[in-house]
């Protein structure tokens, strides 16, 4: 495996002279005195690192718990989690950089623009951070956060999923009624050259995530639909994008790790699964295909013989000759791509929640189209409005067809998203095939497409013994890097890995 040495690198990279040496996340930067630490020295460190776990160390496992991603033939770097496995060990480099690499210089950061009154900068950093905190609580559950970076408590308590939810939004309005829309922000690679107005609709949409993501479990729709009547949310995905380059560490963090030879390495790992190939390209009885989406070419490679195929969750087919690495297809990838944090298309998708929770259905419909426009035009295609013709919006289970339809929009820009909205809105929902429906291990027999069920999960071939079938894993063991040395770190059981996080129950 591909591995960036990001940790070292940039979790104190402060000392970068240019947006180049920013981004060589392999390269230790010379780090200048702490007293001469700027927000414009700290601010593109700190995107990169998160940059990097959420957009590499948190999608990838992601892709195979919602089955995105299956495993290749003859590799074994993910095979776990195909089978809906994640150890302690496995998740403690993600937590560790983004917890040290993001969130504490994030921290800082703000501490910085605070004592200056730089309120654009405030808000930038209280944003990301934001972000940053919700995607280890939407992993977890539960992480240090109030104590998370007060060096006079070496084991910092672990805090409920719910109160750092409600500390993010309080933070989050604190800094949005400090910074007005031309206040200058600190060198950053997500808007760059902007004022605060781009980051003010980014706080916004971030809020509008974190209050639908509890919207199940809290009654929260007067505050969404504040944020929806007030209108000042992003008109296009917010990305880091146009700062990758074709080189050694300046690379899109997923590019490098899964798909870049610059390494030394051609070892393939990640390839479509049959879940998500079943359900963008059908097929009737005979063969003859009914419906094939337009974004498939978008997201996936076809294989070798120019055909969309699509392993299956729980092994690497390392049985048989004839499902070599060619037989699969690759997700797309370059060197360029952006890593989305929140796109056009989930704002859309949670609008038109936020109205079919009001019974307004027409309005859930209307927004509910446009998240798929959204996400076509993402995606560089035509062709939503037969989309949504074929996945039309269900005003009788609009929980169904709104899951359904972000688990496909998310396959090709946000799989961890993906993995958050299917525990949260519980569909795609398990259908009645097994993985071992499909393919059978002890005689190795050919593999069934055909068997598999449009717009549902199945049970891995082989899946881990705590989560069992027709489930999925619903939270992350905590990191053996906090918990190793952390006295008050809850413990956790068998029985945990399937416990819903607080906004799943």
């Amino acid at each position: 495996m591909k591995k960036l040495a990001i940790i070292s690198a940039i979790v104190l990279g402060l000392g970068a002279a240019s947006c180049d040496s920013y981004m060589d996340i392999n390269q230790d930067p010379n780090s200048p005195a702490e007293s001469n630490m700027t927000p414009s020295i700290m601010m593109p460190a700190a995107e990169m690192n998160l940059a990097a776990t959420y957009g590499n160390l948190m999608r990838i496992p992601a892709g195979y718990y919602t089955q995105h991603f299956a495993q290749a033939f003859g590799t074994s770097n993910y095979v776990d989690y195909s089978q809906f496995t994640m150890s302690a060990t496995r998740s403690s480099t993600a937590y560790s950089q983004m917890m040290r690499g993001a969130l504490k210089n994030l921290q800082t950061i703000r501490t910085l623009a605070k004592e200056k009154e730089e309120w654009g900068t405030y808000l930038a950093a209280t944003s990301l951070r934001a972000f940053g905190f919700q995607a280890l609580v939407d992993c977890y559950g539960e992480v240090p956060f109030t104590e998370a970076f007060d060096v006079s408590i070496p084991s910092p308590k672990y805090d409920e999923g719910s109160a750092i939810y409600a500390a993010l939004i309080a933070e989050l309005d604190e800094a949005l009624a400090k910074a007005s829309a031309t206040d200058v922000v600190a060198t950053n690679f997500l808007f760059p050259g902007q004022r605060a107005a781009a980051w003010i609709q980014f706080a916004n949409a971030v809020k509008l995530k974190i209050y639908s993501r509890e919207s199940g479990v809290a009654s929260v729709d007067s505050q969404i639909g504040a944020i929806i009547n007030e209108g000042n949310l992003p008109a296009a995905d917010v990305a880091f994008a146009n700062c990758w380059s074709d080189e050694s560490g300046q690379m899109n963090p997923y590019f490098s790790e899964e798909f870049s030879t610059k390494f030394g390495s051609t070892q393939i790992n990640v390839v479509a699964n049959v879940a998500i190939i079943g359900t963008m390209l059908q097929k009737d009885a005979e063969g003859a295909v009914i419906y094939e989406d337009p974004r498939l070419a978008t997201f996936f490679e076809p294989n070798g013989s120019g055909n969309y195929t699509g392993s299956i969750s729980g092994t690497n087919f390392s049985t048989s000759d004839s499902y070599k690495s060619t037989y699969w297809c690759r997700p797309v990838a370059s060197y360029d791509m952006p890593v989305y944090l929140i796109t056009k298309s989930e704002i859309e998708f949670f609008i038109a929640e936020y109205y079919a929770r009001q019974g307004n259905h027409d309005q859930a419909a209307a927004h509910y189209a446009d998240a798929i426009a959204a996400s076509f035009a993402t995606a560089g295609v035509a062709g939503a409005a037969e989309n949504v013709a074929f996945f039309p919006y269900d005003k009788d289970n609009y929980k169904k067809s709104i899951g359904i339809a972000k688990w496909i929009a998310l396959t090709g820009t946000n799989d961890f998203e993906s993995y958050c909205e299917l525990r949260r809105l519980r569909y795609p929902a398990f259908g009645t095939v097994k993985g071992s429906d499909m393919y059978n291990l002890q005689t190795d027999e050919s593999y069934k497409p055909e068997l598999y069920q449009p717009g549902t999960l199945y049970t891995p071939i082989q899946v881990d013994g705590n989560i069992g079938d027709n489930k999925l894993l619903e939270r992350y063991p905590y990191p053996s890097s906090s918990t190793a040395s952390n006295a008050n770190a809850p413990k956790f059981t068998n029985a945990d890995y399937t416990k819903p996080v607080f906004w799943a129950n």
